[in-house]
């Protein structure tokens, strides 16, 4: 990923561009005017020469919104939530598979790749992370090094797939999706990979175009990471029935007509779910991690964001304070108190 940016965002980007359906998308980028970090992996179909989550790859979309940066999915198992993995495919996760490949190279790169390729298949065919298993695979002579390799193992799956990987207790550890999507970010029940990095792509991407995103830029964005509306992705499934049926029902994201289009157009915006679930501050983190900067690298967002987190903090503590005055209907009234 890119190691410095420029931020070129524009502060108060209007939310209905004036005559959009009469603009003519080029096939040529230009040059951008802002600048968006995504880290959706699984965005396009993995070339099979690097790791599951490292290489990087930049978009420009060609009709001047963003530039936007993506880790692509690298050597990751490509076959998609239908149906079960066939025997040559559960043999190439086996301890034994995956502790010679580790052996074979003193690398720690190496080392983080294999460990990478095993949090991800547990992943997905939902079964436990035991730490002996990740010791079997990295052998004695790295025991020295676990906690490290196990951290960057994780922290590029977690800006791919957007799940965090949390300790259990200590013999296992278990993945969590970053938002409370059914099945740990699944949506369905049994093996699968998670659909939460998509979304907080979305939000991220709404949040940047004003707490608002038409639909031709949401699909002008997913296009350009090879995600399109009616083509089954090996792990979005049909990415417009992902959206509009299960993620708008869900009520992560709203979808409205545009007010006052004609012809009528229609735009994404926050959901009351997503909301309740994260923050501005949260996903504006988790892009920049994804972008290998920080937060306060995109000013005008990082300054919504800190305003909404104050905003909440007052009403958390508005909240307390009521509750604690709210009389207790248990407790004895000071009428019976001084009866007695």
């Amino acid at each position: 990923m890119p190691r410095s940016k420029k931020n070129k965002l524009r502060a108060h980007e209007k939310c209905h561009p004036l005559n959009q359906s009469q603009t003519q998308r080029s096939d040529e980028a230009t040059v951008m005017e802002e600048e968006l970090p995504s880290c959706s992996s699984a965005l396009e179909a993995p070339s099979q020469s690097t790791s599951p989550t490292e290489s990087g790859t930049t978009f420009q979309e060609s009709s001047g919104a963003s530039a936007i940066t993506t880790s692509s999915p690298g050597t990751f198992d490509t076959s998609s939530d239908d149906g079960e993995e066939s025997q040559d495919e559960e043999n190439s996760y086996s301890l034994e598979v995956l502790s010679a490949q580790s052996s074979a190279s003193a690398s720690p790169t190496v080392k983080v790749d294999v460990v990478e390729q095993f949090l991800l298949h547990k992943y997905r065919v939902n079964q436990p992370i035991l730490r002996k298993d990740i010791d079997t695979i990295l052998g004695e002579s790295k025991q020295g090094e676990y906690a490290e390799i196990l951290k960057e193992a994780s922290e590029r799956i977690e800006v791919v797939f957007a799940i965090d990987l949390k300790e259990v207790d200590s013999n296992m550890y278990k993945f969590v999706s970053k938002l409370k999507l059914p099945n740990n970010g699944r949506l369905r029940l049994g093996r699968g990979w998670p659909k939460t990095g998509l979304l907080m792509n979305i939000l991220g991407l709404i949040f940047m175009k004003g707490n608002c995103a038409t639909e031709e830029d949401v699909w002008q964005f997913l296009n350009m990471l090879k995600v399109y509306a009616g083509k089954k992705h090996f792990i979005y499934g049909e990415p417009g029935k992902l959206i509009n049926r299960d993620l708008v029902k869900l009520k992560y994201l709203e979808y409205r007509q545009v007010p006052g289009s004609d012809p009528p157009r229609h735009e994404y915006l926050w959901g009351p779910r997503a909301y309740a679930e994260t923050s501005k501050m949260k996903v504006l983190e988790f892009m920049a991690k994804a972008g290998d900067t920080v937060p306060s690298t995109y000013s005008s967002q990082y300054e919504e964001a800190l305003r909404e987190k104050r905003a909440r903090t007052r009403g958390a503590r508005r909240a307390g304070t009521r509750a604690r005055a709210r009389p207790d209907p248990m407790a004895p009234s000071s009428s019976t108190q001084s009866a007695q």
